[in-house]
């Protein structure tokens, strides 16, 4: 079915991919990496960030063809990495986790990847890929980065407003959204 610029594809787009990024979930390390670094370069993470998104979203079906792995079975492996970070986001754990070495480069690494653009993301544009218009995609990766640049800028503003509880709340509630998107699309693809 051709979906190309469908609202509903976008706005679901869009709210996975927010769930993933859990930008606001990583305010706290954003923060962090301003205090040791000084400052982060947000429109040199943001754009970063983008670049990788649909550099991967382009060509990352290629390379899952070099290594004879069609995009169905992406799919489900992308689903299972959206449900554990579902998990982490409810249940307040930490699975995967985030290096932080060198604070110079700390608006590239590990701002823009892994946190921003990491496993998770580029996992589930693959997996949206097999569901949604390329199209749908790349607006809802826009969207994102549109909300992800704004973070950077407001972080410290944010942290102040929301407080410790207003974050939890929101993490535990994209959390939970996450989760059964990533059913839903283990679902759509599991063969028997």
């Amino acid at each position: 079915m051709f979906n190309i610029f469908n609202i509903r594809e976008i706005l679901s787009v869009t709210l996975i991919l927010f769930s993933v990024i859990d930008i606001i979930g990583n305010i706290p390390i954003i923060i962090d990496l301003r205090k040791k670094a000084g400052h982060v370069q947000s429109e040199k993470a943001t754009l970063v960030s983008g670049v990788i998104m649909v550099v991967f979203l382009l060509v990352g079906e290629g390379i899952l063809g070099l290594f004879g792995i069609d995009i169905y079975s992406f799919a489900i492996a992308g689903a299972l990495v959206m449900f554990l970070i579902g998990m982490e986001m409810i249940l307040g754990i930490q699975l995967f986790k985030n290096e932080q070495d060198d604070v110079s480069s700390a608006s590239i690494v590990p701002l823009a990847f892994p946190l921003i653009a990491g496993a998770g993301t580029m996992t589930t544009l693959i997996s949206l890929k097999a569901e949604y218009e390329t199209a749908n995609i790349f607006v809802g990766i826009f969207i994102n980065l549109l909300f992800v640049y704004i973070v950077l800028k407001t972080s410290g503003w944010l942290e102040k407003k929301l407080g410790k509880a207003g974050f939890q709340i929101l993490r535990k509630v994209f959390g939970i959204i996450l989760l059964s998107i990533a059913i839903k699309i283990f679902k759509t693809h599991l063969q028997f």
